[in-house]
């Protein structure tokens, strides 16, 4: 434990304890302080008694994932209130739980909404597109018109040919995406999650299964990406990938145009209506 931190800890855990109803937990009698008391939280975390009096004491030395997990369960802290606790007690956060959720918030797509003329995506850690703006569908694909089954960035490189012909390099294109959804996975704790995927890959694409065996990890970062648009041509295109704050099962890439140029046509199709909407547009690096 860091010095300093078995104060803090302990102060931490007391003033939460304080802060429970403990009618709520079916805890009655009359008390002289609020809150649970320390021995009702011990007997909701599964712990001892002296153990729970310790840490809150600042004496016993650092305690275990397992225990911290207990103790935030028995306190019913949040997830930011449990990812503190285990800063505070171990000086690092706790193991990623992956627990995905259905869709966004509509300030989510608010946000993509405002990027009048950068294509931005918001995928899953199995890189299930979920999410997209009216700049992505005019110059990556729209993918509303594609069954929720099909909105997999993964199976559209490695399943469709028009993926392959957007590309100009698309044997580096999809050695980096293999790395990179590699790394996503395990960072968000959806190793388990993607093995059904995986498998499927590995059976349908020959040249997906020999990247997967080489085992290589990226970094998604930032980058350029070249494109073959059937309306704009070859293009260039900057992306930055961003973590979703609170929702570690998301993840956002936003596309940037390189020139003016670029960006003066992506507007005018992102405005020219549903004969611009780019829904036979092909997939191109990562989206």
């Amino acid at each position: 434990m860091p010095p300093g931190s078995e104060t803090r800890l302990g102060t931490y855990l007391r003033d939460r304890r304080t802060k429970l109803d403990p009618a709520a937990f079916g805890f009655a009698g009359r008390r002289r302080t609020p809150g649970l008391r320390r021995e009702e939280v011990a007997q909701r975390s599964n712990i001892s008694a002296t153990w729970y009096t310790w840490l809150e004491q600042g004496r016993g030395g650092a305690p275990s994932a397992d225990v911290l997990n207990r103790i935030a369960t028995g306190l019913m802290l949040t997830e930011p209130e449990r990812e503190h606790v285990f800063m505070l007690a171990l000086g690092r956060p706790p193991e990623v739980r992956y627990r995905p959720k259905e869709g966004i918030t509509p300030r989510l797509q608010r946000l993509l909404d405002t990027l009048e003329v950068s294509p931005a995506i918001i995928k899953t850690a199995t890189w299930d597109v979920v999410a997209w703006n009216r700049a992505a569908a005019v110059v990556l694909t729209d993918w509303d018109t594609l069954p929720p089954g099909e909105r997999n960035i993964l199976r559209r490189m490695f399943g469709d040919p028009r993926v392959r012909t957007a590309q100009h390099d698309w044997e580096s294109v999809a050695r980096f995406v293999v790395g990179a959804f590699r790394a996503d996975a395990v960072r968000a704790g959806a190793a388990s999650e993607v093995g059904e995927l995986v498998d499927e890959l590995c059976r349908t694409s020959p040249e997906f299964a020999a990247l997967w065996r080489e085992n290589d990890v990226h970094v998604h970062g930032d980058g350029v990406k070249r494109l073959r648009h059937p309306i704009l041509g070859s293009i260039e295109l900057e992306f930055s990938a961003f973590a979703v704050d609170g929702r570690p099962d998301l993840g956002m890439i936003v596309y940037n145009p390189v020139t003016p140029d670029v960006r003066d046509q992506i507007r005018t199709l992102v405005g020219s209506g549903p004969e611009g909407s780019g829904r036979e547009c092909p997939l191109p690096k990562t989206c």
